[in-house]
């Protein structure tokens, strides 16, 4: 185990975790928002951007009284990105994070305020994070009330940022400050 809240356990990813993240990187309600419905992963993909090559990066399942429901990534934000997001010249530890619910049923009842509570929390306390940052694609307004509600605020648009679905999207660049809370 990683963290919990009150209703959530997050903890590590794991390699049978596999054909969860292909059944749920399959289903088009979770890729309209989470790699783009003409992306669907199969276990091989799934293994590939999952499990390959991510020694930086911290992998976890969401689970909820037992029951596996989502995915998140946290990792320290490296040089690169921190040009692209304007904090090269900070000498402080900042982290990014990324996250999907792939229960649609479990949509729309907190879980994911309590996820992103809960993360932040942990970095916070436990990986000394100054900073945390996402970069939701910014039609996503679900997300990003999500994520205004947990203290985060938008720093900038990022434009053309990621590619979905076939062409570049626009960005907002989200910022939560750990001195800052309240």
């Amino acid at each position: 185990m990683i963290t919990r809240s009150k209703n959530l356990v997050i903890r590590s990813l794991e390699e049978q975790d596999d054909l969860l993240l292909s059944r749920w990187l399959s289903d088009p309600a979770v890729l309209e928002y989470y790699e783009g419905r003409d992306r669907p992963h199969d276990v091989a993909l799934v293994r590939e951007h999952f499990y390959q090559d991510r020694e930086e990066i911290t992998g976890c399942i969401i689970r909820h009284y037992g029951r596996d429901i989502g995915y998140m990534q946290v990792y320290e934000i490296e040089e690169a990105e921190r040009k692209l997001y304007g904090y090269a010249d900070l000498q402080e530890v900042i982290y990014g994070m990324d996250q999907f619910i792939g229960e649609p049923d479990c949509w729309n009842r907190g879980l994911g305020t309590e996820l992103v509570d809960a993360m932040v929390a942990y970095l916070a306390e436990e990986r000394k994070a100054s900073r945390i940052v996402m970069d939701p694609q910014a039609w996503n307004a679900r997300a990003i009330r999500v994520y205004e509600k947990c203290g985060f605020v938008k720093k900038r648009l990022l434009p053309q940022h990621e590619w979905h679905e076939g062409e570049f999207r626009d960005c907002w660049l989200m910022e939560y400050e750990a001195n800052k809370a309240v």
